[in-house]
């Protein structure tokens, strides 16, 4: 019989993880997490983590499995995600992955580029570069070590500048020279399902979300995490605004605001995103029996009897 990953995808706050938890225990099958914030056990309340009598409620994987202080990307997403699907599929025939990490999904679907291993002292030294002398130095030793990959890179994101000048520094070779864009084949058959709701529906459940986290504690928990927020894994919204507050730049009413703002503007770049990749099939969350219809018909049209 083939092997099949359902992948449930979706913006930020759309309701993706009660869904998910409907279609783990219809297919009787463990969740795989696509989330690049969530993997970190440090987090909890910023990253929306499911409530530990979800978790409990069918087998997950990859929430709270790793550390802040692991420096970790799609490319490794890809490779223990593999590993743990072959495991997985010697006693199950479908997995459900669930998440809205664009790239993570990406990785895992089509493949990321071989790259070279990075070394931690380089990787190292250029994360203090960052943060002593600014995105704009490193951008300009980009331009001078790979100027195609420099003319297409978005330059304000400082994560993949730093790894493109990783793999050149450690080289001596262009980081495009890496990047062949092939898609990789799958020993399993994927079926994309996206769920969305209207744009003022989806803003109201994210702002009352982050509302939410806000009484569950979610600025304590950024003041402890506060000493490490030089860290890539902690570059992210929620964390990032009241590090701004707690060193004084703005009140702890226009952190919320900006939390709510930037949840917001990461939900429609996550959109902008999904909705360029023809495989997905759109639904709203409170379609559960058609999803379920639908996928039972594109398992069954892959596995004639």
């Amino acid at each position: 019989m083939p092997k099949f990953l359902i992948i449930l995808l979706g913006p930020t706050g759309v309701g993706k993880t009660d869904l998910s938890i409907e279609l783990a225990k219809y297919y009787n099958t463990d969740i795989i997490s696509c989330d690049s914030r969530q993997i970190y056990k440090e987090m909890r309340i910023g990253t929306a983590v499911p409530e530990q009598r979800i978790l409990e409620s069918v087998p997950h994987h990859f929430i709270r499995s790793h550390s802040i202080h692991e420096y970790y990307n799609a490319s490794k997403f890809e490779m223990e995600v593999l590993a743990r699907l072959e495991l997985l599929y010697n006693k199950k025939d479908i997995i459900l992955m669930t998440g809205g990490s664009m790239l993570y999904i990406d990785a895992l679907c089509k493949g990321i580029d071989d790259l070279p291993e990075v070394d931690a002292e380089l990787r190292t030294s250029l994360m203090n570069r960052l943060e002593s002398e600014g995105i704009e130095s490193l951008r300009n030793e980009l331009r001078f070590y790979d100027p195609d990959y420099y003319n297409k890179v978005d330059l304000r994101n400082p994560k993949r500048i730093l790894h493109a000048l990783e793999i050149c520094l450690m080289t001596g070779l262009p980081y495009s020279s890496f990047r062949t864009n092939q898609p990789k084949k799958r020993p399993f058959i994927i079926i994309k399902l996206g769920i969305n709701l209207d744009r003022e529906v989806l803003y109201n459940r994210i702002n009352q979300r982050v509302d939410k986290m806000f009484a569950e504690g979610l600025e304590q928990e950024a003041r402890n995490l506060h000493p490490f927020r030089h860290l890539n894994s902690l570059n992210t919204v929620g964390f990032r605004e009241l590090f701004e507050y707690f060193d004084g730049t703005i009140s702890p009413e226009e952190a919320k605001e900006k939390i709510k703002a930037n949840s917001r503007k990461y939900a429609r770049k996550q959109l902008t995103w999904f909705r360029r990749d023809p495989e997905i099939t759109w639904f709203t969350p409170d379609m559960k029996e058609e999803i379920i219809a639908f996928t039972n018909r594109q398992l069954q049209g892959q596995n004639p009897e």
